[in-house]
């Protein structure tokens, strides 16, 4: 069982920068794959981005690639997004997901088996 806890949310104005972490509590991070999603307003939950549980290999969506970096510290037992050149259709609420059967990255999302709550990134125009 892990616990994740988002944070680091916020306002922007569009082109700014904002870094999410994801702290992990109950096991160490290094046992799972771990990964972003984000859900708009209105709109189904999608993948953001993920990374492999051992040797840091990423995978992004098309709409983030370029402009979002995931990583982990697992002695730290924390999962990073780095966003840059964020854009108003970047809003939403972001959440982190553990998978502890997958190895990642590309972790469908049925495949994550722990979430957290999320947290709220809002892009002002």
């Amino acid at each position: 069982q892990v616990q994740l806890v988002e944070s680091g949310g916020g306002l922007v104005q569009a082109g700014g920068s904002l870094r999410l972490s994801c702290a992990a509590s109950g096991r160490p991070t290094g046992r799972y794959a771990m990964g972003w999603f984000r859900q708009a307003p209105g709109k189904e939950r999608d993948f953001v981005a993920d990374i492999n549980r051992l040797d840091g290999r990423t995978y992004y969506a098309d709409s983030v690639k370029g402009r979002f970096t995931i990583s982990r510290d697992n002695a730290k037992n924390t999962v990073y997004l780095q966003m840059n050149s964020l854009k108003p259709e970047d809003t939403a609420v972001y959440y982190c997901a553990a998978s502890n059967n997958w190895y990642g990255p590309r972790v469908p999302e049925r495949g994550y088996d722990y979430w957290g709550q999320g947290t709220q990134v809002t892009v002002s125009s």
